[in-house]
């Protein structure tokens, strides 16, 4: 499969640096390179409206979440809201790793995301994230009125590990243990933790996300092999997606998520879920957050943005 020009420079950068694959370092190592690559790949944070930090509380403790209300919103308004969802690999990422992302989706959706903090492994592992993801839903539906959120038109999103806990929030909120959703935003999404499609035979080597860094991720996040199974890791597991939100999944083919991305998409459609799937053929891991370099970034940003309006009826 061809990669795109943009993308491979930005392959081309790594192996000239001289960066170690994740799975080959500490955590701890690990989370200072990729804050590191933040600030090489990402373009300048955009100005929004207003922006400020909150705190959620949760069953393992308070939980830290970041307030953006878009440039072009009103004080007064009621807003549709995007609980996002960072990825990483359950292990790595923050508030600051996607706070570009958070923004533009902001301003572009004429809306308000709220981000979640959610906890990390190896020090806090499989279900914490999930706990952690579910108590900042219930949060921001309870706070709604305090917040400026119309809490009829909750979103939830995320890319990677985020999108995974992404769609396992829009299945609770389908079994009525969440507050309903209206849409959900899988970009590049894990989905099925056992690691077993094809695309993990095919991505080994020379890409931001491998296979092997993709087991490391998982062998840190999650307790042991049982836990491979659980749709609360493995959402494509789940029994059943019908009456989930309506979604948008987009995947990219240079990614060891490629296939169960893909998978799940299918799933949804086959079980009666409104979805749209876009899949970049030529693109990495991982773009979404590498709009300095890779064109591709933008129209992802731009597509997930039309889709949340349409959801929440902002056009």
């Amino acid at each position: 499969m061809q990669i795109a020009p943009d993308a491979q420079v930005i392959l081309d950068m790594v192996k000239a640096a001289g960066r170690p694959a994740f799975h080959t370092i500490t955590p701890q190592e690990a989370r200072v390179f990729y804050a590191a690559g933040r600030t090489l790949l990402q373009p300048e944070p955009q100005d929004v409206a207003e922006v400020k930090n909150l705190s959620a509380p949760g069953p393992h403790g308070d939980i830290p979440l970041r307030f953006y209300r878009g440039k072009n919103t009103q004080p007064e308004q009621a807003l549709p809201c995007l609980i996002y969802y960072h990825g990483g690999g359950w292990v790595l990422g923050d508030l600051d790793s996607h706070d570009t992302v958070c923004r533009r989706l902001a301003n572009q959706t004429d809306g308000c995301v709220v981000s979640v903090d959610y906890r990390m492994a190896p020090e806090h592992v499989f279900p914490a994230a999930v706990d952690d993801s579910a108590a900042a839903v219930r949060y921001v539906a309870a706070q709604a009125g305090a917040l400026g959120i119309d809490a009829s038109r909750l979103a939830v999103g995320g890319d990677s590990a985020g999108g995974n806990l992404a769609a396992v929030m829009a299945l609770m909120a389908r079994d009525g243990t969440l507050p309903r959703i209206v849409f959900q935003l899988l970009i590049y999404p894990a989905t099925d933790l056992a690691g077993t499609s094809n695309a993990y035979r095919r991505i080994t080597e020379g890409y931001p996300l491998t296979a092997s860094t993709m087991v490391w991720f998982r062998n840190l996040y999650l307790r042991n092999e049982a836990d491979w199974y659980d749709w609360r890791a493995s959402p494509l597991r789940a029994a059943s997606l019908k009456g989930t939100a309506p979604a948008m999944v987009i995947t990219c083919a240079h990614d060891p998520l490629s296939d169960e991305g893909i998978a799940y998409a299918k799933r949804l459609e086959q079980e009666s879920v409104r979805v749209m799937h876009t899949h970049f053929s030529d693109q990495i891991h991982g773009f979404l957050t590498m709009g300095k370099f890779i064109k591709a970034s933008n129209i992802a940003h731009d597509l997930s943005s039309q889709a949340l309006r349409a959801a929440w009826g902002q056009e």
